[in-house]
């Protein structure tokens, strides 16, 4: 059946994020002196990173400019003919959608960029992307490794949770799982209501891969966090101790989510001020007839907080200026 069964255009996983930041060298202290994160590439005003077990070339890109916002959340795809197979998805659709060259983002080939429908977020596709060797001074004995374990260790992009205006989330929601095969995990509505309060949704065993969330403010195009992951618990109440110590400033944590029941530990890029969530155990979801868990209102709080300090649910920071609904041309991006 592998010769004759193609089941279209799917995303594999989260690859990466582009942070705005005001203070690079602020940035890359947090992410590769504390977080221990390999700086791979150092191109200019933008600092390419990865984890520790991450091969390819990076899931964390740091701008400095002058407003400190998400450039872009980029999604890898399934096969390398799924960028073109995505593209034209789109246009059906009638949603503008912007070529992004090989080489546009360092180390990864070609892209498309288009802003989420009911969102506003603007998303990357991709799939070509390099793998190369940290240098001799940081590789692992371990294959599996990209570099040595070093700071507080972080191993990988975890999750994005992202925010949209409620009136509109229901959309944006079904539009994540209808077009880009997201499957719903957690969800909570709010009371007395059809509208999405939230959803936990993957393409991978992860509980979740991407989070949307009805933003308070009425606003879109917001980021609450990005996530990174740690081993286990004892890593996190090492984090806490660590950052406390360097007083990097904290939003809430450690404690553990109900939803997902992964221990999380929620701080701030010192250069920036995104939120950064430190994210360690969880659940993976093996079954192929797994059925969506809807957090009713009254429980809600116990879904967010299992125990600890209660979420901060104000958004960390916004997308760029998505006014016209447009996804920006290529040569309009920072660099």
């Amino acid at each position: 059946m592998s010769g004759t069964y193609d089941p279209g255009p799917q995303i594999a996983q989260v690859g990466g994020i582009n942070l705005g930041t005001k203070n690079l060298e602020s940035s890359l202290w947090f992410f590769r002196d504390v977080l221990g994160m390999e700086e791979v590439l150092r191109d200019g005003q933008t600092a390419y990173l990865r984890g520790y077990q991450e091969l390819v070339h990076h899931s964390l890109v740091l701008t400095e400019q002058s407003d400190a916002v998400v450039n872009s959340y980029s999604l890898r795809t399934q096969r390398p003919e799924d960028v073109e197979l995505f593209h034209q998805h789109l246009q059906r659709q009638e949603i503008d959608v912007v070529e992004l060259p090989s080489g546009r983002e360092a180390g990864r080939g070609e892209a498309i960029r288009f802003l989420l429908p009911g969102g506003d977020h603007p998303f990357e596709l991709y799939y070509d992307i390099e793998k190369p060797l940290a240098i001799e001074s940081l590789r692992s004995r371990l294959p599996s490794n990209s570099s040595r374990r070093r700071g507080l260790g972080v191993r990988r992009i975890d999750h994005f949770n992202i925010q949209t205006d409620p009136g509109r989330i229901n959309h944006a929601e079904r539009w994540v799982r209808e077009n880009l095969g997201f499957k719903r995990r957690e969800f909570a509505k709010f009371a007395d209501s059809e509208t999405i309060m939230a959803s936990w949704m993957s393409v991978t065993p992860q509980m979740h891969d991407l989070a949307i969330v009805a933003n308070s403010l009425e606003k879109s195009g917001q980021l609450h966090h990005v996530a990174f992951n740690l081993e286990n618990f004892s890593d996190s109440l090492t984090a806490a101790d660590v950052l406390r110590d360097l007083d990097v400033s904290y939003g809430t944590g450690p404690g553990k989510h109900g939803i997902g029941q992964a221990m999380y530990l929620y701080v701030h890029d010192p250069g920036s001020d995104h939120r950064v969530e430190l994210y360690s155990g969880g659940y993976l979801i093996l079954d192929p007839d797994w059925e969506a868990i809807e957090w009713k209102p009254v429980d809600f709080p116990e879904g967010l907080t299992w125990y600890g300090d209660p979420i901060d649910t104000v958004p960390g920071s916004r997308g760029r200026d998505t006014t016209n609904s447009a996804p920006l041309r290529p040569d309009s991006l920072a660099s």
